[in-house]
């Protein structure tokens, strides 16, 4: 990730949050700073879709370091996700490696007075369509099929796909809410990727 890479990826969500159609859902995207480009592309190609919600957690962020690992998820729910209802989990090579990206899973999928759980669907990057995929953990502990409360997409190949998926993971908030397992001990650190 470079600086230029990841404020793009700012401006191109903030630009896309602003327009028309009301009746979007608002998606949080969790992903690997690496995939910053590819991810602005997916933003902007299908942005008429879903309204996005992308900055995710950083080394920088000032509550990282605490050691009350329940105050942390606290303030990733607070600063990433409260008015989201979707979170899509963008797959790139090392996605499944990065513990940002299991906490932000993990809050999308707490369920508590605060905050309601969000639905849950990972999509595969481009760049990957033909590589070898992972994905994070706690995300493949929701994926079975139809029969899971999150499903992993291809790449969509267009915006109205791309909104039917939405709803599907939207709609799994309530009628597969049973299925969410958040129970996977949460991610102190990055795990090694080639």
């Amino acid at each position: 990730m470079t600086y230029s890479s990841r404020q793009r990826l700012i401006r191109v969500a903030e630009s896309i949050a602003t327009k028309g159609d009301p009746t979007r859902r608002r998606c949080f995207i969790a992903h690997h700073s690496v995939d910053d480009e590819e991810v602005a592309d997916f933003v902007e190609s299908f942005g008429d879709a879903f309204i996005p919600r992308v900055v995710g957690v950083s080394d920088e962020d000032d509550y990282i370091d605490s050691d009350d690992t329940d105050y942390v998820m606290d303030r990733i729910r607070d600063k990433y996700l409260r008015d989201s209802t979707v979170t899509i989990v963008i797959i790139g090579g090392c996605t499944w490696a990065r513990r940002f990206v299991d906490w932000e899973v993990y809050s999308s999928l707490r369920n508590d007075a605060k905050n309601r759980r969000s639905g849950l669907m990972a999509i595969t990057l481009p760049s990957m369509a033909d590589s070898t995929r992972h994905l994070p953990p706690r995300v493949a502990d929701n994926v079975d099929g139809e029969k899971g409360y999150a499903r992993w997409w291809k790449y969509p190949s267009s915006a109205s796909d791309l909104r039917d998926l939405i709803e599907t993971a939207f709609e799994a908030r309530t009628s597969k809410a049973h299925l969410s397992n958040n129970t996977r001990e949460r991610k102190l650190r990055n795990s090694s990727c080639p």
